[in-house]
């Protein structure tokens, strides 16, 4: 099918199931709205199962019960700890399906006090929005479908990732297109992250991530002066990558992030270790970033070996990367994004296409339709200790609710196989 036809195809497909649609949607939404304290409690629930880096184990075992006692079939942990779950669509069973995400972890690590503080209409403790909010959403748009007796087309896909923040790299989401089960199915992608409504992520911000050991022969800071210092190849590679042009269209960055290392005040280091991380939504402005990067720190190798000496050993650098997220894209005109903002439109709000980096990156890298949208009444201070979210009854069903119809939208558009 070609691209044109397939666009043509969805669109008549939604034209013609937009009073049946709108139908369902309306009654899970009263539904959801009923469910308003018990969604609450749940949100409080789940931030409070801590999920640090690596460590989502609890939470993982909470999905799957909550999976199973909702009624979706094939509810299951998968070998990289993802859990995911199939509420059927009315179409033959193996066809294409719907793949509806939230991720797990957070970046807070283990040992991170994650009590719920509710002050008013807010909720305040670290994790509470990202991305708890969009996990609660989950099993609210299950149980609101579930009562409503919503059908749709297609089966949806719920899954509970890894892996999302940091240093996991999107390893849940890796896993779920290379070596899930279901990896070949999935035809529309939708990962719900963050508190804001208005939000449609369908760029993909690339990354590549990098630990540099730079290591030399070490010394007393009197006895060897002279010696080459690891110290100083470091940090001429931190002003060689600060002198480096990047594109502005397309955004594109870099930053010198951690460095570790020294024996102490009276020493010349043996072992100095640098992390960078360089991001953009064009994968060539990366590839081309990352290069010159790579030649950087040769570059201020070889200096450092030339400028001091060496008789007792030189510097070298190693150069690991830890890092490596996909840039990609859904483009602005696909249906996914055109149904995508109508629905919210037809909600109350002015959506905004973004870049950004999420468990949509993979999909998008692979040319699966992906998005990534925000759900809830608003919220704050990501990624810090005093994270909030805004709980305002009607901001927030509000907010829950454009994120049910999308959902509801999206499974009933006709997705051809892969």
């Amino acid at each position: 099918m070609t691209i044109r036809r397939f666009v043509a195809t969805l669109a008549l497909s939604a034209t013609l199931l937009a009073p049946a649609i709108a139908q369902d949607a309306g009654a899970a939404k009263t539904a959801l709205a009923g469910d308003y304290d018990r969604i609450v409690k749940e949100l409080i629930t789940i931030t409070e199962i801590p999920a640090p880096p690596f460590g989502e184990q609890a939470r993982a075992a909470y999905f799957l019960q909550q999976f199973k006692a909702l009624g979706l079939t094939e509810a299951t942990i998968d070998a990289e700890g993802n859990v995911t779950g199939i509420r059927r669509g009315t179409a033959p069973a193996g066809g294409p399906l719907v793949a509806i995400t939230a991720h797990l972890d957070t970046v807070f690590p283990k040992g991170t006090d994650v009590t719920v503080r509710r002050e008013g209409n807010t909720l305040n403790a670290p994790g509470v929005g990202d991305d708890t909010v969009g996990l609660t959403g989950l099993l609210a748009w299950i149980r609101a479908m579930n009562a409503a007796k919503v059908q749709t087309k297609h089966d949806i896909l719920f899954v509970a990732t890894v892996g999302e923040e940091g240093p996991g790299d999107l390893r849940g989401v890796r896993h779920l297109f290379t070596r899930n089960g279901y990896k070949d199915r999935i035809a529309a992608f939708v990962s719900v992250d963050g508190s804001d409504p208005s939000r449609i992520v369908n760029q993909a911000v690339g990354s590549k991530r990098y630990n540099v050991a730079f290591t030399g022969p070490g010394g007393h800071s009197y006895g060897a002066f002279g010696i080459v210092n690891p110290m100083v190849a470091m940090a001429d590679t931190v002003r060689r990558l600060y002198e480096t042009d990047v594109p502005a269209n397309p955004r594109t960055s870099y930053a010198a992030s951690v460095v570790s290392g020294g024996t102490s005040v009276n020493s010349i280091p043996d072992r100095i270790e640098l992390q960078v991380d360089m991001r953009s939504p064009d994968p060539k402005a990366l590839d081309r970033l990352e290069k010159r990067f790579l030649q950087i720190v040769d570059e201020a190798v070889t200096a450092e070996n030339y400028a001091r000496s060496t008789n007792v050993g030189m510097v070298a650098a190693e150069k690991t990367r830890i890092g490596d997220r996909p840039a990609g894209g859904t483009a602005d005109t696909h249906p996914l994004v055109v149904t995508s903002r109508r629905v919210l439109a037809e909600h109350g709000f002015e959506t905004q296409l973004q870049a950004s980096s999420t468990d949509a990156n993979i999909p998008m890298s692979l040319g699966i339709p992906a998005i990534t949208i925000g759900s809830g009444g608003g919220s704050g201070r990501a990624h810090s200790v005093d994270e909030y979210v805004n709980i305002e009854r009607n901001a927030f069903i509000g907010g829950l609710s454009s994120g049910l119809a999308l959902v509801i939208a999206i499974a009933n558009l006709d997705w051809p196989s892969r």
